[in-house]
């Protein structure tokens, strides 16, 4: 009400499209030149550039779960080019994540039903310095797995969908370059959302670092590679303006946002998160929801 500028930047970004397009390109190109290295060199350039590079589709695919693609009239344009942004990451995420990520915004916290949530046992079990940095290199495994406990939805035609044209592109790589090049895109997926800076972000977004606080936003550079997810105060505020706009809505409306808790390294956040005692997997805000709950 204060701002009614900030409505003009809820539209599509349109390059968006573009930049997707580019990253499906370079990581088809990664996938042939690694296909006759030494493995020394596949594994690290898994972790130095195909991490990297996966991490930041993952983040491509979240602005895209939010249609800020092609805009919120052709929401299915968005789902059929998420399923496309997936290709190179190796295994299927685009549509499951979408249906999950919607109720992480309307019902945040929501006990049994924000899958962002660890569970008890997490939090049980992850409560040691060297656990929870066991806890941070199998991210990928807890993010994957989560929802069939918490919150198991029946499987759609597109994620089904999602699943064929995903095993159909990894069949088809396989065929032409080889296992180097398969691992190559599966060992990036793992590294890029478990043990690495990027990852910070997990941490960052949710987990109470001080009393009070359950969202935190990320000033720092490596928002370039990451579409400003850690804009994120900004994102849950206005979910339907795309990332590349959310600097402009924190300088619009700096009174509410400057004065909040903030982050300007993942990293620290990664090292706090291991070495703080009064933190775990169970510093997260639970609700429990009243009323009718409504899921994709």
């Amino acid at each position: 009400a204060k701002h009614p500028e900030i409505k003009a930047l809820m539209k599509p970004d349109y390059n968006l499209i573009w930049v997707v397009v580019l990253m499906v390109l370079a990581q088809l190109t990664a996938f042939y030149l690694v296909k006759d290295l030494d493995w020394k060199w596949v594994i690290f350039w898994s972790y130095v550039f195909g991490s990297c590079i996966s991490h930041s589709m993952t983040l491509a695919i979240h602005e895209i779960s939010h249609n800020s693609a092609f805009g919120n009239s052709k929401a299915m344009w968005n789902r059929w080019f998420g399923i496309f942004a997936n290709l190179p990451l190796g295994l299927p995420y685009s549509i499951s994540f979408k249906r999950y990520h919607m109720d992480h915004h309307r019902y945040l916290g929501g006990d049994g039903i924000d899958v962002d949530i660890p569970t008890n046992f997490e939090g049980w079990f992850f409560c040691t310095s060297f656990r929870k940095f066991i806890w941070i290199v199998l991210q990928p495994f807890f993010y994957a797995i989560r929802p069939l406990f918490i919150n198991p939805k029946p499987i759609t035609r597109l994620e089904i969908i999602n699943l064929l044209a995903q095993l159909s592109f990894d069949i088809v790589i396989y065929y032409l370059w080889g296992v180097k090049s398969i691992f190559y895109m599966l060992a990036g997926s793992i590294l890029g959302l478990g043990l690495h800076p990027i990852s910070g972000h997990f941490i960052a977004e949710h987990y109470m670092f001080l009393k009070g606080h359950e969202t935190y936003s990320y000033y720092g550079p490596l928002n370039l590679l990451t579409f400003n997810v850690g804009y994120h105060n900004e994102h849950h505020d206005f979910p339907n303006i795309p990332g590349k706009s959310l600097p402009l809505v924190k300088k619009i409306a700096a009174e509410y946002y400057d004065n909040l808790p903030q982050y300007n390294s993942w990293i620290k956040v990664l090292y706090d998160f291991v070495m703080d005692d009064t933190i775990s997997p169970y510093s997260r805000m639970k609700r429990q929801l009243k009323g009718e709950v409504k899921q994709d």
